[in-house]
């Protein structure tokens, strides 16, 4: 445990000691009663509570000065069991919360709401109690007993925290979220103004799928529903329905009320961003900095949305002052990388993602670097690198192949078959390598090479639908084994029914087999679902064959607008016009 944490957990220690060392653990909560409603002027100082001190056995003093002592040896766990031992024997109220906050501050669950249970029962007339073994039964995912417990704080006119209850249930199932509802409502018709249980509600009822009556639970209660919370939970229902702007309009003027809520101004920038005004959502993150300065999240926030909005140089900015506070951030140096290469600062960019550790970024940043040094035609340097990593990174070794292999394979096709059965010396028989060496032989037109591969992966993973289809695509692309085709074909539709690829092959293989109506009707859904070049060339050609040549060069001149460079519709359609 570090030092600033040990700090923490002995200053919660320390001042039970000092109480012990006077003879006991303190007992300072009298019994609450509530006064009548008295004018403000007129409410009287409360009498300080007397402080009652019990009387230890040395036994539980040996104990409690043991788990001090312990605390400050790092030996928290002599410290939580001392002092869970010393709450039930003595019962003290003062032990018992002691015994819960050291539970709490270790993490230790249940301990800490076995403490807060028994905190209630020897200090019965005390909110606090109350109120802590509510939210550990809410955790607990006891949330009928947590309901009870904070209700009788509500009755005791202490802290409540329905808002939390809540919040536990409403990831529950519906049961709980009904039985939880009913009891919010119940409170909330003789509670009316209690903001917490406005947002409960309402909170609950989005859960459940209404939201319709989650705002008008809002909309009901207008004080209650322009407190953070219910302003967020707002806001998120209005986004979730469309209403961006509306949402983004509430909680601008939430903010002018609460200009000081982080929480509030995070989601107005989040919602800023997703409408696509990067510059509003920009000075929000900005002021959102202003008022955390040392909150890297937020500083990655606006320099992403700064990478976003094509503000390469201020992305570098804010990423390189977040490196400076958190150097092994590796998403900042990720996206420094990205800034500065389209910044043109290449030599740079390459260094910063040479700084990315293994972790989620390590990959993405060594196909960057791949990218830009084959750009950059220094394959011998690439080489190099990832001889390095793969050797500093046997975890991943196999996608470093895949990523050079690829990156090879439109620069250097010798050099990545050469890589690619460097790779399979290491990993024989591995599906990826043997795909990708396929691929490989399909740009060279070695069919046969292709054929073998793809069957081998076939042989391995019988299941596995991509390749399936693959390999009954080429063979009906070829025309060529079309029974063959069409059953491993269907076998793939099997696997993967919602594949717009693999209906797309459904249509070509039964337009080899002449079925031209089959082929339509297959053609048009994939092209339905998924409007790529390719499908067009294709349907283009049925639909052609089938006479209906207007549609066909209405799909084609379509398909052309959004790819004008496609060579296969180009060529398709010279084929067609010329027969």
């Amino acid at each position: 445990m570090s030092a600033t944490t040990k700090a923490v957990f002995l200053r919660s220690l320390l001042p039970c000691f000092v109480a012990l060392a006077l003879a006991g653990c303190a007992t300072t909560s009298p019994p609450v009663t509530v006064p009548p409603p008295t004018p403000v002027a007129a409410v009287a100082q409360p009498e300080k509570p007397k402080v009652v001190y019990g009387q230890f056995a040395k036994d539980t003093l040996y104990d409690l000065l043991t788990a001090e002592i312990a605390g400050q040896r790092d030996r928290y766990d002599i410290a939580l069991n001392n002092y869970l031992i010393q709450a039930q024997n003595t019962r003290d109220p003062g032990v018992v919360e002691r015994a819960m906050r050291v539970a709490e501050f270790l993490g230790a669950h249940q301990p800490a709401l076995e403490m807060a249970t028994l905190w209630t029962q020897v200090d019965a007339n005390n909110p606090e109690a109350f109120r802590a073994a509510a939210l550990h039964l809410a955790r607990a995912g006891e949330h009928e007993r947590a309901m009870l417990a904070m209700q009788q704080v509500l009755r005791m006119q202490g802290e409540t925290h329905f808002d939390f209850l809540a919040l536990a249930a409403a990831q529950t199932d519906e049961p709980t979220r009904a039985a939880m509802l009913k009891s919010i409502s119940q409170l909330l018709s003789s509670n009316p103004d209690n903001a917490q249980l406005v947002f409960a509600k309402a909170l609950l009822l989005q859960q459940g799928g209404d939201d319709e009556a989650a705002l008008a639970v809002l909309n009901q209660h207008p004080h209650a529903a322009r407190q953070p919370a219910a302003l967020m939970l707002h806001g998120r229902v209005l986004a979730a329905r469309g209403q961006t702007q509306e949402a983004i309009e509430m909680l601008q003027q939430g903010l002018t009320d609460h200009p000081g809520d982080t929480r509030m101004r995070l989601l107005l920038a989040r919602l800023l961003v997703s409408s696509g005004d990067l510059n509003a959502a920009s000075q929000q993150f900005s002021t959102l900095i202003e008022q955390n300065p040392h909150d890297t999240d937020l500083l990655l926030s606006l320099a992403l949305v700064h990478l976003e909005n094509d503000q390469f140089t201020e992305a570098a900015s804010y990423l390189e002052q977040l490196i400076q506070t958190d150097p092994q951030n590796d998403t900042a140096l990720y996206h420094l990388g990205i800034a500065y290469y389209e910044l043109e600062r290449y030599e740079a960019a390459l260094q910063a993602w040479l700084q990315v550790q293994a972790g989620r970024e390590f990959l993405g940043s060594r196909l960057q670097i791949s990218q830009l040094l084959a750009e950059q035609k220094r394959l011998d340097e690439l080489a190099q690198i990832m001889l390095t990593e793969r050797a500093a990174n046997p975890d991943v070794a196999l996608p470093l192949y895949l990523i050079e292999i690829e990156i090879l394979g439109t620069h250097d096709q010798q050099a990545a078959q050469e890589r690619l059965s460097d790779a399979l010396r290491q990993f024989e028989s591995d599906t990826s390598l043997l795909y990708a060496r396929a691929m490989l032989a399909e740009q060279r037109a070695d069919n046969a090479a292709m054929e073998r591969d793809l069957r081998r992966i076939i042989e391995l993973e019988p299941d596995n639908a991509m390749v399936l289809n693959a390999l009954g695509y080429t063979l009906a692309d070829h025309n060529e084994k079309l029974d063959e085709a069409l059953a491993m074909i269907e076998r793939a539709a099997v696997l993967e029914p919602e594949d717009p690829a693999i209906t797309d092959s459904l249509g070509w293989v039964h337009y080899r087999l002449g079925n031209l109506e089959l082929a339509e009707t297959f053609l048009r859904q994939a092209y339905a679902s998924f409007p790529d070049a390719e499908v067009a060339a294709h349907l283009g050609e049925v639909l052609w064959m089938r006479g209906k040549r207007k549609e066909a060069r209405r799909i084609w001149e379509e398909a052309l607008k959004d790819s004008p460079e496609n060579e296969l519709i180009r060529s398709t359609r010279q084929r067609m016009e010329i027969n």
